[in-house]
């Protein structure tokens, strides 16, 4: 199995550009091909990473509904078309592949659009040295068990004493919901004045954390952000990357 990397958080504060940025460290580190896995609704790693998602899981779940209902997936039954229609949707580069979890439609669809993900996770998996998943906020996506183990659990939050809190009430439920991760590394985004909050200390003697980090804002991240540019035009030397890489290697990935 490939080593699993979660980022999830609270929300709007920047998961998606820090699933990003551990994509592009991991291959500049020579782990490649990566693995990214948006399993945001909402999908925006595409964009962030300089590529176009055509087909979502939800998209193809819908199809492959269709055809089944139609008849036209004779010879085959339902589960498999959608897994090969999942295995099409995944969208190839040179260095990582990645594959969408988008919207469906319907009552109960997530269920079964998620453990048929899961299910297609587990055969991709060995042919990858480390997959990243960029989660929707909270951790719905990991109570459902997409992937059966977590090796290091990116927890984001922004600086605010909310935001804290939050990453705070994540872990205890993690905890709760019996979420298993061999590394917990806390980011803080967007740091102002590149110091660590109130409180950040704290938090990660109470989460017991491996790992914690502050990302400071940046304006030239910002303004890819606003042109919808991707984030692959970052110099290697750039600070986000910088601290991206030394947490993946305290961490020992």
């Amino acid at each position: 199995m490939s080593y699993t990397i979660a980022v999830a958080g609270k929300g709007g504060t920047g998961k998606t550009t820090v699933a990003a940025l551990t994509v592009l460290r991991l291959i500049a580190a020579g782990r490649k091909p990566v693995l990214a896995v948006d399993a945001d609704p909402n999908s925006c790693l595409d964009a962030a990473l300089g590529v176009n998602v055509t087909q979502t899981v939800g998209a193809v779940r819908e199809e492959a509904r269709e055809m089944a209902g139609k008849g036209l997936s004779t010879g085959i039954s339902k589960q498999e078309l959608l897994e090969l229609k999942i295995h099409g949707s995944l969208v190839e580069s040179d260095a990582f592949d990645l594959i969408a979890m988008g919207r469906c439609e319907g009552p109960g669809c997530y269920c079964y659009a998620n453990n048929v993900l899961k299910q297609v996770i587990e055969k991709l998996a060995d042919d990858y040295p480390t997959m990243v998943i960029d989660n929707e906020a909270g951790l719905e996506n990991l109570s459902r068990r997409i992937v059966r183990k977590v090796d290091l659990l990116m927890m984001v939050t922004d600086p605010s004493r909310a935001g804290l809190t939050t990453v705070d009430r994540l872990h205890g439920l993690a905890v709760e919901m019996g979420l298993a991760c061999d590394k917990l590394a806390i980011v803080i985004n967007r740091l102002r004045n590149g110091t660590l909050p109130e409180g950040a200390e704290v938090l990660r003697e109470k989460t017991g954390a491996d790992v914690l980090v502050g990302l400071p804002a940046d304006n030239e991240l910002a303004e890819l952000g606003e042109m919808g540019e991707s984030l692959l035009s970052l110099r290697d030397d750039h600070p986000l990357l910088g601290v991206m890489g030394r947490l993946l290697v305290e961490v020992g990935v």
